[in-house]
């Protein structure tokens, strides 16, 4: 009996321990881990639960936030520069105005979140050690103006993702979302808004973008080997020197 009765409690206290790990965190407690995390070292928020969190503006810069859950968290102009987001899940999280150089969302469920007018880069240009990656990440139905040039975006899903660029107010030059450059082998637009957008040199390796509206969107230079393009509006696009074998749906009927 008495053995029993310590497995039990033994038991009990592992199971108290980790509901109070998997128990969500405030802004405050997230605010006293990153200010206590030595320095040069980012803080773990590993497999924690941030849901639905005012994070705004804070600095997460070399975090490690893998499979963390931000579903419906508030990451407008965080820092999250360096971060570790693989895995995390960010489902209607907002991140406009976020910063993510070299930050890593591979595999992370992006789906149904805004990522407007990210800071991807020091200057005007992305350069190759900035990039961020997005492998294997679900942005289905993401609300996206941003420039995602060099980054490492292969068999992403993208489907009805919410990129078109929007024609009002472009007194400032065109707005638009930006994957020139980047690598989206296998990636999947399907149904996607993708009007005016680049993708000047990306690597489209049998990407699927069957049933994608591409009005006036640049593919000069892209390689589409063996892409799909079946039922996708194309009027005014670009494929000017793009490599287009094996592309299905292509000139449209």
């Amino acid at each position: 009996m008495r053995v029993a009765t310590r497995v039990l409690w033994i038991i009990g206290l592992m199971g108290l321990m980790s509901g109070a790990f998997a128990a969500g965190l405030t802004r405050a407690e997230v605010q006293s881990m990153l200010a206590a995390a030595p320095r040069g070292q980012g803080a773990s928020f590993a497999g924690r639960s941030l849901v639905g969190l005012d994070l705004h503006e804070l600095d997460f810069t070399g975090a490690d936030l893998s499979g963390a859950d931000l579903s419906d968290a508030d990451l407008r102009g965080a820092k999250l520069v360096a971060a570790k987001l693989v895995g995390a899940k960010l489902q209607r999280a907002r991140l406009n105005l976020a910063w993510i150089m070299r930050a890593d969302f591979s595999h992370a469920d992006l789906s149904g979140a805004d990522l407007e007018t990210l800071i991807v880069s020091a200057g005007m240009e992305t350069l190759p050690e900035e990039a961020t990656k997005f492998a294997g990440a679900n942005l289905s139905g993401a609300k996206v103006t941003a420039r995602f040039s060099l980054d490492d975006m292969r068999g992403a899903n993208l489907s009805h993702l919410r990129a078109s660029a929007d024609m009002r107010n472009q007194s400032m030059g065109l707005i638009r979302a930006d994957f020139s450059r980047a690598i989206l082998a296998g990636a999947n637009f399907e149904s996607a808004e993708l009007a005016h957008v680049n993708f000047e040199f990306a690597k489209l390796q049998g990407v699927n973008f069957a049933g994608a509206d591409l009005t006036d969107a640049d593919f000069a230079g892209a390689n589409l080997t063996d892409a799909d393009l079946t039922g996708a509006k194309t009027t005014e696009a670009n494929f000017n020197s793009a490599v287009l074998t094996g592309v299905k749906g292509y000139p449209p009927r």
